[in-house]
Formats: structure tokens, sequence, C-alpha cells
């Protein structure tokens, strides 16, 4: 794999609500399919265990969800093809997820669509100590896995398991939290506190022994 581009291939944003009370981190990614079919990616609990996990539930407006092994919530707005809403409910901390789903003009006749997540959580002492990478990295992972997916029609989450603990799954982590780092920087935060806490989030990905974001919500 060539880590810095699969890194390049994506968009990450940061942002601090006006009252300073809620963070949002957004990361996109255009990719050559259709926006049917990438909604069916991101929705069908059928497909979602190819790249994501098995998700179960009631996937429809109001339904409650489950991620197996991770969060659990519910459908708050649905609008198919184009996006969802959805609460985002782990280790007793409740954050919100928005996917975006937008048609870009074909290239040499193929369909392409642009990817956008938007996890909106409040300001705690969980992103004093970690940032935006905590959640950041994760998601990287899962566009990781959904590009993969859709490049190859492959089950790929047994693949990432397995490629997880390798050099180079490693210096891909590092990436996505650098890039975080970058992206926080961008919306104007403090230096110091952003690296300090773009290294706290780089010891957890690559198994440093010492601090941990032990309930992070990815």
């Amino acid at each position: 794999m060539d880590v810095q581009r699969r890194i390049d291939e994506v968009g990450r944003t940061v942002a601090i609500s006006g009252e300073g009370d809620e963070s949002t981190v957004t990361i996109s990614r255009d990719y050559t399919t259709g926006v049917d079919d990438l909604w069916d990616a991101c929705t069908n609990p059928e497909r979602l265990p190819r790249w994501f996990a098995p998700v179960s539930g009631d996937l429809e407006l109001g339904g409650a969800y489950q991620v197996e092994g991770n969060a659990s919530g519910t459908v708050l707005a649905c609008d198919p093809p184009e996006s969802f809403h959805i609460s985002w409910e782990f280790g007793g901390a409740r954050s919100d997820v928005h996917v975006t789903l937008t048609p870009l003009p074909a290239e040499g006749g193929r369909e392409r669509t642009r990817f956008e997540l938007a996890h909106v959580a409040p300001l705690s002492e969980f992103w004093e100590r970690f940032g935006p990478g905590a959640v950041g990295v994760g998601w990287d992972l899962s566009v990781l896995g959904l590009s993969l997916h859709l490049e190859t029609g492959s089950d790929i989450p047994a693949e990432l398991e397995e490629w997880g603990t390798s050099p180079e799954a490693i210096r891909f982590m590092e990436s996505s939290a650098r890039a975080w780092e970058a992206a926080h920087l961008a919306a104007g935060a403090d230096p110091e506190a952003v690296r300090a806490s773009a290294e706290r989030t780089i010891g957890f990905y690559t198994q440093a022994p010492d601090e941990a974001p032990g309930d992070a919500p990815e």
C-alpha cells in the first residue's frame, strides 16, 4: 500500500463552534462510483460488514442501531441517497454523526460521488487530552476500508485486522494522526496543546504503553 497516497486522498477539517463548546471533525473522500452504490455501501446491513462492521437494529428513520463492539444510537434523519444523521453513543458519551453523499461530474464516463462524514461532539476533557485524532484516525481506517471495498469488491475487515499490527499499518495510523494534527492547527488551536494531544493519540494507535484514549469513540 502507498500509505502517503491513501492519506492524501482524504480531506480533513476541524472546527470549534463559536460558543467554544462543540467540535466538528470532518473527513471526506471522492469515489469513482454512483451515489446509489455509495449509499448502499453505507446503509445496507448486508454490505456494511464487508468494509466497516456488523450493524444490527432498525436502520430506518427513528430506529435504534448497534455497531458490533462499538457505538449504538438512533437514526435521527435520513434522506436517501444523499444524507443521514445518527446519534453516536459510546462509553457513556453522546455525539452525532452526519454523512452526506454528493454526486460529482463524471470523469472518463465514470460516475463519481463525494463521501463526507462530520462527527460533532461536545468539548470535554477527552478532547483536551487527545484532540481530533482520537476519532479521526478511526474514521480514516473506516474510509480506507470503504475505499478498498469499492475498488476491489472484497470483504475488507478481516484483512485490515491482520494488517493492523504491521509496520505499514503503524505508519498509516501515525500519518493519519499527523494529518489530523495539521487540521487542528489550521483551525487555530494552540500549537503546544495540539502537538501534545497528537502525541498522545499516536501513542495509543501505535501501541505505546503509557497513555491511551481508552474510551475513544472509534
